[in-house]
């Protein structure tokens, strides 16, 4: 299997919330990250239907684009009285009036459509719910690898904190009374989704 090695690395997202994520697990580890955005590669078409399709899809062409190793994430918010709504389509509820140069996200107004339905199934509905990370890295030579982390918890509601995106503000882990958003990025970073999957992967590829 292949394994990272320190320089280059690319980062297949325009989503500078998760970037910024990313950024600080891997510094450790002698990573150059790379935008996506930032080189200019084309975002492909996520028709996966589950969040390791996605990524992988999006991790080789960032991968064969620009000829360097490549990391993407795939995560969302997943709600128990939702059969696991929004899950792969999380990303997709924040879809609003597109603005130049890319599609508009209004968070509030989805954070609102998963209250909504919620509420639709009545006061006693179970709040449970759970942030789903995929990280698959691909190389070059097709080479590939998916990692994949979870994070309990509850949904709240209004919306609360502001250091968070996406979700955040409503999302409350297990273990603690705070929403991501309330919760210091060190802290966050701790017991995130996106940290088990880290985890995971340093695992595999650092240790």
């Amino acid at each position: 299997m292949n394994k990272l090695t320190p320089g280059k690395l690319v980062i297949a997202t325009h989503n500078k919330g998760k970037l910024r994520e990313i950024q600080a697990l891997l510094a450790p580890y002698g990573m150059e990250c790379l935008a996506a955005g930032d080189l200019g590669l084309p975002e492909p078409a996520e028709t996966g239907t589950t969040f390791a399709e996605n990524a992988l899809i999006k991790a080789h062409a960032a991968a064969q684009a620009a000829h360097l190793p490549a990391l993407a994430d795939d995560s969302g918010l997943c709600v128990v009285a939702l059969d696991g709504a929004p899950g792969v389509y999380t990303a997709d509820w924040a879809e609003a009036a597109p603005y130049e140069g890319g599609p508009g996200r209004d968070w509030y107004m989805a954070m609102g459509k998963v209250e909504g339905k919620i509420a639709e199934k009545g006061p006693s509905t179970p709040r449970d719910c759970w942030f789903a990370c995929t990280l698959a890295i691909a190389w070059p030579d097709g080479s590939e690898a998916v990692y994949e982390g979870r994070a309990p918890g509850t949904l709240t509601w209004p919306p609360r904190g502001t250091l968070g995106f996406g979700y955040d503000p409503v999302f409350v882990p297990t273990g603690d009374t705070r929403t991501f958003a309330e919760l210091d990025p060190a802290e966050k970073h701790a017991i995130s989704h996106r940290a088990d999957a880290f985890a995971k992967l340093v695992a595999a590829q650092f240790e």
